[in-house]
């Protein structure tokens, strides 16, 4: 549960950073290789990989890679790729861990036992040192896109926890296509401009991503 809650928002803070300087196109698939990673972890800890498995997880860096290394036609103001890249294979890392932790604790506890530990660390670990040192600002435009984005992440793994019931690899697939519904978004909604080989790196590694989820 320690791991669960400490994955869970140390990712959420260290994808903030990495959203201040990428854009949404490239770090949200970096972060939907979440469960490539967790797959990782339970290889290292003992769990058999299949060839194919080890195959599409290169493809993934691969993919990671041409999104750091692409030239961006249209860059934002104070935009760096290759750190926007690197924050976010540290937090598809961290959520990774998450994931794992939650996989095996779900097994054994309720979800309401799940949802616990990353909620309860961002109060301890966030929210009251905000508040006793009075550096939490919230305006009111910002306050409707904190609580929305507390509400649909507790409702996204709820509504996962009981698909993944029924038909896991199918969850996970439907699941891990938040990343192009992300960057779509961020077409329309920030005017986001990728280059030719960006979308071929982002294209890699849903790919990557959704054969990995099935194969597995």
């Amino acid at each position: 549960m320690v791991v669960l809650g400490l994955g869970n928002v140390v990712g959420i803070l260290v994808a903030g950073f990495a959203l201040r300087v990428g854009k949404v196109g490239v770090v949200a698939p970096i972060l939907a290789t979440e469960g490539a990673i967790a797959a990782v972890i339970a290889a290292i800890l003992g769990e058999s990989i299949a060839p194919l498995v080890g195959f599409l997880l290169l493809v993934i860096v691969g993919g990671i890679v041409i999104s750091a290394i692409a030239p961006d036609p249209e860059p934002l103001a104070q935009e760096r790729p290759v750190y926007a890249v690197v924050l976010s294979t540290i937090a598809a890392a961290c959520f990774g861990l998450s994931l794992f932790a939650a996989g095996n604790l779900s097994n054994d506890v309720p979800i309401p036992w799940v949802l616990l530990p990353a909620r309860l660390t961002g109060v301890l670990f966030i929210l009251l040192p905000l508040l006793v040192t009075r550096r939490l600002k919230l305006t009111r435009s910002t306050v409707p896109l904190v609580v929305g984005m507390g509400f649909t992440e507790v409702i996204g793994f709820v509504c996962y926890s009981i698909g993944a019931q029924y038909q896991v690899a199918i969850t996970s697939v439907l699941a891990s296509q938040f990343a192009p519904i992300a960057a779509v978004a961020a077409y329309f909604l920030f005017k986001e401009r990728l280059g030719r080989l960006q979308i071929l790196g982002v294209v890699i590694l849903v790919a990557g991503v959704t054969a990995l989820t099935v194969a597995s």
